[in-house]
């Protein structure tokens, strides 16, 4: 039975482990599909990508407001996707190719599960032990219960993130089943690369973990452009003739809300944590209700000598947090070998970003104000409209802005939601604020702002904070 020094599940951000700290033990990395990892080869990178040509042609259909007219664009489906998997493959290729040319790593192409104390069995029928072992093994999407939708099928049409980006051809009609970050940007590049997009969402708005003055904002913008059905659920699926039949029903009440159909249905119902297909709790790892492994803020688990990092356990599923968590994990896995003196460093999650790659952007971080009012936190709330600076004329935009939220006290901000172009990179200095506990007003007057630019947005939102 081999033994190694260290064993990695999974080689998303679990192959970054392998710092210079750490070459010479003796490796082994066990993976089942491509390096990479999820972001890489099914979803924050090549979801980005195919979100740029939508974009461009959203823009291009948007730019009459500007007094610009442009042709019908004509779509080069099978450019646009080689263009992205022309890019990622060969990465992913390479990734594999550097560890298994490395003489101290073994890579065990094969899935993996607890069978013991820190002892790996394979799917290829050999078990592994381990003084040490990282479970950085990710999480798949969740299916649907329905019958028919309930296994993924491209052959047949029933895909996941996993699978549609790499369609033969568009189809001409798409559902996509669900309304969270995954739905609504495969939503947005379908429906901009010219497919008839419905897409059904069990509550009354997309995005309902958000601000809820940004999901009714995505919501109203969303159904502008495609087939929205809210509080809707499917409750049964036929394939007849090449296309799917989906009969809708009214969530809650089950009330018919009619038929619709497409030649693909993509379920994008949100992601589960990969934990159970390891039989973590073999090893001795806790486990949650939802299946993550629990870890403290070290990133240990229950069991003596295992880690675990990114969506296998945590509540992020986000790249940049498990970067974070490997960073940190590498690190005390040298301390732990005497490699480095310690101490051991702890995971922070206190003001975790996100973005939803739409049609409009989404970014935020830290609670909703509806969060904040349940938990009985003080706040004060400002929010500054694009269409209220210089270039938010530039524009001509009336829906976009940003809302902060911050301690009257203290005059720290606690999160802030933005909707609107280029979301993701506006929010980034409130971050770095947050983080580094800036006061609001010491960020809004402690530097220049570039003026007519879209920062001022920023700039503005804090100097309208009513601070006590």
């Amino acid at each position: 039975m081999p033994h190694h020094d260290l064993v990695i599940v999974g080689t998303g951000s679990g192959n970054s482990l392998i710092t210079p700290e750490l070459e010479g033990l003796d490796i082994a990395i066990v993976e089942e599909g491509r390096f990479g990892g999820t972001c890489l080869n099914v979803g924050c990178i090549p979801t980005k990508m195919f979100v740029l040509p939508a974009d461009r042609v959203h823009e291009a259909a948007d730019a009459e407001r500007l007094g610009i007219r442009f042709a019908a664009p004509q779509i080069d489906w099978p450019a646009i996707r080689d263009r992205v998997f022309g890019r990622i493959d060969p990465i992913a290729a390479a990734g594999e190719g550097y560890r298994r040319g490395q003489d101290f790593v073994t890579v065990y192409a094969a899935h993996g599960r607890f069978v013991g104390d820190r002892r790996l069995g394979l799917s290829t029928g050999e078990e592994i032990t381990a003084d040490r072992i990282v479970v950085a093994a990710g999480a798949r999407a969740a299916l649907s219960p329905v019958p028919g939708l309930d296994a993924v099928d491209p052959d047949n049409g029933v895909h996941t993130s996993d699978t549609v980006m790499r369609l033969a051809d568009l189809p001409a009609r798409m559902v996509v089943l669900g309304g969270g970050f995954v739905a609504c940007e495969m939503a947005h590049v379908f429906s901009a690369l010219g497919v008839a997009v419905t897409q059904v969402q069990r509550s009354e708005v997309l995005l309902r973990a958000e601000e809820r003055a940004v999901s009714q904002a995505y919501t109203a913008a969303a159904s502008r452009r495609y087939d929205v059905r809210l509080r809707t659920v499917v409750t049964s699926a036929e394939r007849v003739d090449g296309r799917w039949r989906l009969q809708l029903a009214a969530a809650g009440d089950g009330a018919d809300a009619g038929v619709v159909e497409a030649e693909v249905v993509l379920v994008a119902l949100g992601r589960r944590p990969n934990g159970d297909r390891l039989d973590a709790s073999a090893g001795g790892l806790q486990m949650t209700g939802e299946g993550r492994i629990v870890v403290d803020e070290q990133q240990r688990t229950t069991a003596p000598g295992v880690w675990a990092l990114g969506d296998v356990s945590s509540d992020y599923h986000l790249k940049h947090v498990a970067n974070h968590e490997a960073r940190v994990v590498a690190h005390n896995l040298a301390v732990d070998l005497g490699r480095i003196p310690g101490p051991m460093q702890h995971s922070d999650h206190r003001f975790v970003p996100h973005a939803v790659f739409g049609s409009p952007q989404i970014a935020a971080f830290g609670p909703t104000a509806e969060a904040l009012s349940a938990a009985g936190v003080p706040f004060v709330s400002k929010t500054q409209r694009y269409g209220d600076t210089a270039y938010g004329w530039a524009l001509e935009d009336h829906e976009s802005f940003l809302t902060v939220h911050a301690d009257p006290a203290t005059g720290r901000l606690l999160s802030a939601h933005c909707i609107g172009p280029m979301a993701s990179t506006l929010i980034q200095p409130l971050i770095q604020a947050a983080s580094f506990g800036q006061h609001v007003r010491e960020v809004a007057r402690g530097q220049y702002w570039i003026h007519p630019a879209l920062a001022e947005v920023v700039e503005n939102a804090l100097l309208g904070l009513e601070l006590g």
